[in-house]
C-alpha cells in the first residue's frame, strides 16, 4: 500500500522547488497530484502542470457531483480564490506513493479521507523575514505584481499555520529552508526512504 507525503508550509517557503526536486529523484519514485484552482495562471504557468486552473463554474460542477476531497477559499483582493484537490483518478495508493502540495488545513482532510496511516506531512519552516524577501523578490518579477495580496497572504499564512493549529494537527517533523535549500531536500529525502523503506 503506498503513502501520500503532503508538503506544506507557509508562501514562498520553497515548496514548488522541493517538490520539483523530490518529483525528478528517480530513488524515490513519487507520483505527482496536481491541484486545481481558480486563481489566474501566474507569468510562467501552465494548465495541467503546476495547477489545473478552473473557472467558479467548473469547480461548483465538481463540487456538485461530490469529487472535491478538500478545499480552501481565500477572500482575496482581487477575488474569491479557491484551491483544491479532486479525486479524478490521479491518487491509487495500491499504484505507489504521491506527492501533494497543500495547506495544513488540506493535510487534515486528506489525512481523514485516506486515512492517517497513509498521509505523512512534511511541514517546512521558513524564518518570516526570509519569507517577506522571497515574496518581494517574486512579486518584483510579475508583470503586474499584486503587492497588497502578497501582504494579505503573508499575514493569512501567519493565522493558518499557527503553534496551535500544528499542534491540533498532530504535526510534528519540520524541515528548515533558511536559505540552504539543498540541505532542506537531502533531509526530506532521507526521511521518505526511511519511511518507504
Amino acid at each position: 500500500m503506498g503513502r501520500i507525503f503532503l508538503l506544506m508550509g507557509k508562501s514562498t517557503s520553497g515548496k514548488d522547488t522541493i517538490y520539483r526536486e523530490l518529483i525528478k529523484n528517480e530513488e524515490l519514485r513519487l507520483n505527482q497530484v496536481i491541484p486545481y484552482t481558480t486563481r489566474p495562471m501566474r507569468d510562467g504557468e501552465t494548465d495541467g502542470v503546476q495547477y489545473f486552473f478552473k473557472d467558479e463554474q467548473e469547480y461548483q460542477n465538481l463540487k456538485k457531483s461530490g469529487k472535491i476531497i478538500e478545499e480552501r477559499t481565500y477572500h482575496t483582493n482581487y477575488g474569491e480564490w479557491r484551491y483544491f484537490t479532486v479525486d479524478d483518478g490521479q491518487i491509487d495508493l495500491s499504484a505507489g506513493n504521491y506527492l501533494v502540495i497543500g495547506t495544513l488545513e488540506s493535510y487534515c482532510y486528506i489525512r481523514d479521507y485516506f486515512g492517517k496511516e497513509n498521509v505523512i506531512p512534511l511541514l517546512i519552516d521558513v524564518d518570516a523575514k526570509i519569507r517577506l524577501q522571497r515574496a518581494m523578490h517574486r512579486e518584483d518579477k510579475q508583470e503586474h505584481p499584486k503587492y497588497d495580496e502578497m501582504c494579505r497572504r503573508f499575514l493569512a499564512d501567519e493565522e493558518d499555520f499557527s503553534e496551535d493549529k500544528i499542534a491540533q494537527a498532530m504535526v510534528q517533523d519540520r524541515f528548515k529552508n533558511n536559505g540552504k535549500i539543498d540541505d532542506c531536500i537531502n533531509e526530506i529525502t532521507r526521511y521518505i526512504i526511511q519511511k518507504i523503506g
